[in-house]
């Protein structure tokens, strides 16, 4: 269950170079009786130069490479399966090391591109929109398969080391229930001398994990947050998400007033318009309410349909009422289309098909 931790990825019998950080690669060269410099060359390799073999590691001598090779591993995630969407996105499926699949997104948008990525195996919170939330929960992932995913996308779609890129948490699990590794692949994301991904250009989804919230606002620095609202009574959210019944609307609304925004940070809330069930005019009225009590903005996001939901998408009319309710209570608002939907899109769906998750 969600109010207990999820198990972690089991140590292997050799050290795995792929996510440890600094510090961690300097024991490392200390237990093989190397120089501390070669930490150094070793972050360089993995983080700058995103190499994922040894023999990619011009920057060290071939005796060295060849001990590496013999007694320390370099698995990052692998991509085992990808899916071209005709709108340009690319929905991956990463194999771990143990066998286990998770999802991630490569979405270009013109000369930016968002990659999604996934926190968790399964997912414990059980919302009932959600494919990933049929699954259950089957493991953390660490913080190097949650960067891993990272450098196989970039590798992949061919992005040079100093291209700008977005990174969203809203694929498979609740990243709050992984706050630990989640934190420490940030920093490893964000390392000026590695990934040197902005801060800012980071996104963390949640299902409203109160005290996970509020541990993510005593971390500086730290991605931006996101709620995943998707209703806006108690008694229907509790329905849809089970976290509702711990911590309802009124909680939330007052943990993020007091959430520590930098100048001109604003939360995001995205509500998944379900037809005839959260996409009422007086849905986007509350929903109003809601978002004008700290600073906010709105991403609609249209359901993406996946079998055995129940659910469908609202209709273009009543997008357009919600946006234009919206603007005039002064929230500022967007719509987010579902991408890959002709590649089974919805967070889950690819490795349900699959049936490894």
């Amino acid at each position: 269950m969600w109010d207990q931790p999820a198990p972690e990825l089991r140590p292997t019998v050799r050290p795995n170079a792929a996510g440890m950080d600094l510090a961690e690669l300097k024991a490392l060269v200390a237990a093989l009786g190397e120089s501390p410099f070669r930490a150094g060359q070793l972050h360089h390799g993995l983080y700058r130069m995103r190499w994922t073999s040894w023999e990619q590691f011009t920057n060290l001598s071939k005796p060295l490479r060849a001990r590496l090779e013999a007694e320390v591993d370099l698995a990052w995630p692998a991509i085992q399966e990808s899916a071209a969407s005709g709108d340009g996105s690319t929905k991956h499926a990463f194999l771990m090391t143990d066998g286990a699949l998770v999802e991630g997104v490569h979405m270009p948008y013109g000369k930016r591109t968002t990659l999604c990525l996934s926190s968790q195996v399964g997912c414990a919170m059980g919302c009932t929109f959600c494919a990933t939330g049929l699954m259950g929960i089957k493991r953390n992932l660490s913080a190097g398969e949650i960067a891993g995913q990272v450098v196989a996308m970039l590798n992949a779609h061919g992005h040079g080391t100093e291209e700008a890129v977005n990174l969203v948490f809203m694929g498979m699990g609740e990243p709050l229930h992984n706050l630990d590794n989640l934190m420490k692949a940030f920093a490893l994301l964000t390392d000026p001398k590695g990934l040197g991904i902005a801060p800012w250009r980071i996104t963390v989804s949640t299902s409203g994990l109160v005290t996970g919230i509020q541990r993510l606002g005593a971390c500086k620095p730290r991605p931006r947050l996101a709620l995943s609202l998707n209703a806006t009574t108690d008694d229907y959210r509790s329905r849809i998400m089970p976290v509702n019944r711990v911590w309802n609307l009124e909680a939330l609304a007052t943990t993020l007033e007091t959430f520590p925004l930098e100048s001109g940070e604003r939360i995001t809330l995205e509500y998944v318009l379900l037809k005839d069930v959260t996409d009422s005019l007086e849905d986007g009225k509350r929903l109003a309410a809601f978002a004008a009590r700290f600073p906010a903005k709105v991403n609609l996001i249209p359901f993406n349909p996946h079998e055995g939901s129940g659910f469908e998408p609202p209709t273009e009319e009543r997008v357009g009422e919600l946006c234009g309710l919206l603007a005039g209570r002064g929230i500022t608002v967007s719509v987010r289309r579902s991408r890959g939907q002709d590649v089974a899109g919805a967070c889950g769906q690819l490795v349900r098909e699959r049936g490894k998750a």
